[in-house]
């Protein structure tokens, strides 16, 4: 019913109803805040709904209606599957270190000359964790992950307090390191690399959803 009154109201050039949107938590190729401003600025009576989580998860909750669009990032050579998908960036992980600790202001590093380190990462099983364990495991060497978060604040922290270091994308830490006198970024020659990307459902995607991605310049393939 919900559906009919959305598009009802579509035939009219009005954009009603409900917009679901997926978050991860490292989002950094689109700045959601700003892309949901001008989308409440031109569609202002359409509910948006935001949900943070794991790529994964919000793929799934996609295919089962429950969102209809997600920023997601991926190892890179994994795609999301059932959905329809663009590209929105390429990115790479640095090593994030305490302000004080040995490696700050190296040039680069690579993946063995840092695995005796210890490391907090994001959660075993987790999309965000595996791009990093894929990277180490590629690189034939096994790492210490002596804590696990599912927030990246606490790992930002835990890294502050010099208790561990870490590998985050580049262009999700550069901002908040920029004016952190705590921490420092080294480059990785051979670390993990990441994708971002736009997913939403691949079935008669609702107007409200397709406002979201004129808004984002993404345009469907035709049918959706």
């Amino acid at each position: 019913a919900d559906r009919a009154a959305a598009d009802a109201a579509d035939a009219t050039g009005v954009v009603r109803g409900r917009l679901a949107v997926g978050v991860i938590v490292t989002t950094a190729a689109v700045d959601v805040p700003e892309v949901l401003q001008r989308y409440r600025a031109q569609h202002p009576d359409v509910r948006v709904v935001l949900r943070s989580g794991r790529s994964d998860d919000l793929v799934a909750a996609i295919r089962k209606g429950d969102l209809d669009l997600a920023f997601l990032g991926l190892p890179e050579g994994e795609r999301p599957s059932g959905v329809e998908t663009v590209v929105l960036d390429h990115d790479e992980h640095v090593l994030v270190v305490p302000a004080g600790h040995r490696l700050a202001g190296t040039s680069r590093v690579t993946l063995q000359e840092i695995v005796a380190e210890t490391f907090v990462d994001f959660v075993a099983g987790t999309p965000a964790r595996a791009q990093s364990d894929q990277a180490f495991a590629a690189a034939g060497v096994v790492r210490d992950v002596a804590y696990e978060a599912g927030v990246v604040e606490l790992i930002i922290r835990l890294i502050a307090r010099g208790l561990a270091v870490a590998l985050l994308p580049s262009a999700y830490i550069r901002p908040l390191a920029a004016g952190d006198p705590e921490l420092a970024l080294v480059p990785v020659v051979d670390g993990p690399h990441r994708i971002e990307y736009l997913a939403w459902s691949r079935f008669n995607p609702s107007p409200a959803t397709r406002a979201m991605l004129d808004v984002l310049g993404v345009r469907p393939p035709s049918g959706s």
